[in-house]
């Protein structure tokens, strides 16, 4: 996953770096009781205003990310103050008509209109004056943070570069040293994140919530409390394939570090998985590699052997989907992405999917190489595309996938039919013999990534829920973090912290207030809906095995879904896919059973748990 790619909606929520202003467009509530028809007439007026709004908002925002100056940050600072504050005082008009009888599209849109907001401002000006500062000077500290040694005299490194030494390293004690060098940029933080949350809990208070993390989990059908309940539902089935990984996993690294190190029965140091925030353990695979020397998945050499240039592989990625029956993308598409990294300007590379007017106008910003990696992440970014693609007639409200964990899943699913045969039939891989010791190395890989992330998906939101909600005070942040990083992911710090530290700011979405439990549902959401196509497609045989490539029948379950947008709950939207009403991991542990019971083989004698 890559840790700054946002979903597209989020330029509507996240960006809270602003003074909202008095809002135009909405009288005072007037003393007469409303009515439905004036609910009606509102939600198709939000709509209508949204829509100019947010097409205003993305504009500026695609030329902030791909012309980066002084002048197209400040133009899209403008445009955002002006959008948050119409939607904050939209919600505040909507509770005019809380308790009426409203017909389903109304309710729906009024609803939709209410959890729009991940920051949402008080009504006091200077508290949202507040708010506005600390929001930008927390991202601030983030986006120029740097590690410049223990003295602060040595060279100093960005975020970027000290990943490359969690990536690649296998000294101890350097890794060490970028672990503790990131989590030095976050300290500053902690006052500023205090404050952060006493105002916007003031601001979801406002609009009729208990606290901030009641405002975001109700953005899924279901009371707060009761998602509460689902989630850990979910974390509980996947929970013993985790563990198996974690006992495996540390096994090996006790095998690399010393088991001094990383003593069996003990949570991993958190520096030694490969990852600044061990979140994904994809980068340590060829210290536990279970079966070196078999035959390589190299697709790098072969895209450029074959000269892939950007649009090349593009083209490629959008004939997966042409292949389902779905439509072509417009040449619009191709004529105003950003597909590789201009010379003479500063861009965002990170890649992201845009439909910048709410019409059909789709594109994609990414600086592609010719990699696997890039592929895999073009046929994503491409699920996003046609997801807006499909629900572009939809009111603007209803632009949006089911809830935010399906757009995520939708391009996750599609990369599970990224298969080593997928691959060689379009000649980017030699034949692969097909035998357990490569599959067990193919599920390995995937799980490090795919699964290794499971509890981390979970816990930022648990911790930032308890936060918001009073259960954890400030006095305690840095302590509580950590209890929920042994609880769920076995992981420890690799030295003592104490509460000068803030070492849930040193993760992105923390300090710029991006919902996080998405990301936790997508893993999970993907494989169920993987699993769906492929009973569409007829597939028969090991989950592992399917790729739903080629396949109408396939696509027109995937088209269903995709045209709904948001205009029904989440459970409709599952059920028109997927056949059933409940998010369930079943899926992902039929996908990985082989892997799992190789796991439960290689762990007999080991001293597993933490």
């Amino acid at each position: 996953m890559n840790w700054t790619r946002l979903p597209k909606s989020l330029l509507r929520s996240a960006l809270a770096a602003l003074v909202l202003s008095s809002v135009p467009g909405f009288a005072q509530a007037p003393a007469a009781k409303a009515t439905p028809e004036e609910a009606r007439q509102f939600a198709q007026k939000v709509n209508a205003d949204l829509k100019r709004l947010w097409t205003k908002q993305a504009t500026a925002e695609w030329i902030k990310s791909t012309y980066i100056t002084d002048d197209s940050e400040r133009n899209a600072a403008y445009v955002n103050e002006e959008v948050l504050g119409y939607v904050n005082g939209a919600i505040k008009e909507s509770r005019r008509f809380d308790g009426l009888k409203l017909d389903a599209d109304t309710a729906r849109t009024l609803h939709l209109l209410r959890v729009s907001q991940a920051l949402p401002a008080p009504s006091d000006a200077k508290k949202r004056s507040e708010l506005a500062t600390t929001a930008a000077k927390l991202d601030g500290l983030y986006g120029k943070g740097k590690y410049c040694g223990p003295d602060g005299k040595a060279k100093c490194r960005d975020l970027e570069e000290l990943s490359d030494v969690m990536a690649e390293s296998r000294d101890y004690n350097a890794l060490l040293d970028a672990w503790q060098g990131w989590h030095t940029i976050s300290r500053p933080m902690r006052p500023l994140y205090e404050r952060l949350v006493s105002i916007s809990n003031d601001g979801a208070k406002d609009i009729g919530f208990n606290d901030l993390g009641g405002l975001w989990r109700s953005g899924y059908d279901m009371p707060p409390a009761e998602f509460e309940k689902e989630a850990q539902r979910l974390w509980g089935q996947v929970k013993p394939l985790y563990d198996d990984l974690h006992c495996y996993v540390r096994g090996r690294l006790a095998k690399q570090y010393g088991a001094d190190k990383v003593p069996a029965g003990k949570p991993i140091p958190a520096h030694l998985l490969g990852n600044m925030w061990a979140q994904e353990w994809n980068n340590i695979y060829p210290l536990v590699e279970p079966f070196p020397g078999q035959a390589s998945l190299d697709v790098d050499s072969e895209l450029k052997k074959q000269n892939y240039d950007a649009v090349k592989m593009v083209r490629l990625g959008e004939k997966f989907f042409t292949s389902l029956g779905l439509k072509s993308l417009p040449e619009t598409f191709y004529e105003r992405s950003q597909f590789t990294k201009p010379r003479d300007r500063e861009v965002v590379c990170h890649a992201s999917a845009w439909d910048v007017t709410y019409e059909n106008d789709v594109r994609v910003k990414m600086c592609i190489k010719p990699t696997e990696e890039d592929l895999i992440t073009i046929h994503h970014e491409l699920g996003h595309n046609y997801y807006y693609t499909y629900y572009y007639n939809l009111p603007v409200l209803y632009q949006a996938g089911a809830n935010d964990g399906f757009h995520e899943a939708i391009g996750d699913a599609l990369t599970l039919s990224i298969t080593p045969e997928y691959l060689q039939q379009l000649g980017l891989l030699k034949a692969v013999e097909k035998n357990d010791k490569n599959l067990i190395n193919l599920q390995l890989k995937d799980a490090l990534e795919k699964v290794a992330f499971l509890p981390f998906g979970l816990l930022v939101d648990q911790w930032r829920w308890e936060v918001f909600s009073g259960r954890v005070k400030p006095a305690d942040y840095n302590k509580s973090w950590w209890v929920l990083r042994q609880k769920y992911q076995g992981v420890a710090a690799p030295v003592a912290r104490s509460e000068q530290d803030f070492d849930p700011g040193a993760k992105y979405h923390v300090p710029a207030n991006v919902p996080y439990t998405r990301y936790f549902l997508a893993r999970i959401l993907q494989f169920q809906f993987h699993k769906a196509l492929c009973e569409a497609a007829g597939h028969k045989g090991p989950l592992h095995e399917c790729s739903i490539y080629g396949n109408k029948e396939a696509g027109k379950r995937l088209q269903a879904m995709l045209e709904m947008g948001a205009s029904k709950p989440w459970p409709d939207a599952l059920q028109v896919v997927t056949g059933t009403r409940q998010m369930d991991a079943t899926p992902l542990l039929d996908y990985f059973s082989p892997l799992r019971q190789w796991l439960k083989t290689q762990n007999k004698g080991q001293k597993c748990g933490w």
